[in-house]
């Protein structure tokens, strides 16, 4: 399993951290005591529960300083059971924090009426002392925006942050209405329809014989390579966005023929470059979907 323990001075981009762990696929879990950060890994490598097997924890100075204090022995004891553990930590300077806390005006969890907020940074730099000598990674927020943060936390990422973006291509019918999730949606019913055809109204756009008889329309092809290059040139500018997941929907009338042959001949065509692709054809799976091309069903 892989496990990330995600932890820094408060106010310095922890949370976003844990999202951008969460959208890269792991199951992500703040503030989990340290103890239980042991007994939760050595529990999922003896059960083998997928869920868990990459997994993001928030440790902050919410911990006891005893805990804290212990945090290179339980760093250790995980390494020593085979678990792939990676410490990241985020820090930022006082002048930046001090602002940031006067921006959002939250409590730091270490203030209160006896320890005003630069003390309580200062007391936090000193308690989670043990952590950021063993992180594997540090970021310095202090110069970074939202969007340059998140870029450092995928370049430090395991992967680098590859695959980041999961792309879902959807077929559809419009008779059954336009897919609310759908980030672009593609009309094809200008095309012609095998449902007209007597031998392939029954069948689908997966089934070799309906795929046959629209690839030997130059329209048909026209469709798939004016989409494919609309995809191929603007998907890269979205993932720079840092975007998680992006919906693709094809619709033709019936949502069985046209546009499930188009989606299954873009997945064949972007599968090299983006990975996971998910495919879904609403209406002849019924809300099923299936990842990857492991044949036809």
């Amino acid at each position: 399993m892989q496990l990330v323990i995600i932890s820094g001075l408060s106010g310095a981009g922890k949370t976003v951290a844990l999202k951008q762990y969460e959208d890269l696929g792991y199951f992500c879990i703040d503030n989990l005591p340290l103890a239980l950060v042991s007994h939760m890994a050595t529990r999922t490598l003896r059960t083998m529960q997928k869920r868990y097997e990459r997994l993001a924890v928030g440790i902050d100075a919410r911990e006891t300083p005893g805990e804290i204090r212990k945090f290179p022995r339980y760093l250790d004891k995980l390494r020593d059971q085979g678990i792939e553990t990676r410490v990241l930590f985020l820090r930022a300077n006082e002048q930046t924090l001090l602002h940031r806390y006067s921006d959002t005006r939250r409590k730091h969890p270490l203030s209160n009426d006896q320890t005003p907020l630069l003390e309580a940074i200062r007391q936090e730099v000193r308690l989670l002392e043990p952590i950021a000598n063993a992180a594997d990674a540090t970021i310095d927020t202090s110069t970074l925006n939202l969007h340059e943060l998140r870029e450092k936390i995928l370049e430090q990422a395991p992967g680098g942050g590859a695959g980041k973006l999961t792309l879902q291509l959807m077929s559809f019918g419009f008779k059954q209405g336009t897919p609310s999730e759908a980030d672009f949606v593609f009309d094809v019913r200008c095309l012609p329809n095998p449902h007209w055809e007597p031998t392939l109204r029954a069948m689908t756009g997966r089934d070799d014989a309906v795929s046959a008889w629209l690839d030997r329309y130059p329209e048909v092809r026209r469709m798939l390579s004016d989409i494919r290059s609309f995809l191929e040139h603007w998907l890269p500018e979205y993932q720079k966005q840092d975007r998680a997941y992006l919906t693709i929907a094809i619709g033709c009338t019936g949502g069985k023929h046209r546009s499930v042959y188009l989606v299954e001949q873009l997945a064949k065509a972007l599968g090299g470059h983006y990975t996971p692709i998910i495919v879904k054809h609403r209406e002849i799976w019924a809300g099923q979907e299936r990842r990857g091309r492991k044949g036809k069903s």
